[in-house]
């Protein structure tokens, strides 16, 4: 896990430069991908940060986990359903 917020945190360290690069050569596509750099930074850190999480609250409340897991697929399964069941001609295929 250390490995992906590590790089995510060099993402965003090469977006910041990229950016600022841009910004001093007046390049606006540097500028833009220099921004999307640091954004998927702090995504990546974001998903290793919730990974984390769920991680550890599976592992402290298993019960809880399962339970809802099978909510989710309760859920899921519903609106699947309900789906199907719909008439051929309503559906926006």
């Amino acid at each position: 896990m250390e490995t992906t917020k590590s790089e995510a945190t060099l993402r965003e360290v090469t977006g910041d430069v990229q950016q600022a690069a841009g910004e001093l050569l007046d390049d606006v596509g540097a500028q833009v991908s220099g921004t999307a750099k640091v954004l998927s930074g702090k995504a990546q850190r974001l998903y290793a940060d919730f990974a984390e999480l769920a991680r550890e609250s599976t592992v402290e409340r298993p019960l809880a986990a399962l339970a809802i897991a099978a909510g989710v697929g309760f859920v899921l399964g519903a609106l699947h359903a309900a789906y199907r069941s719909r008439p051929d001609n309503v559906r926006g295929d």
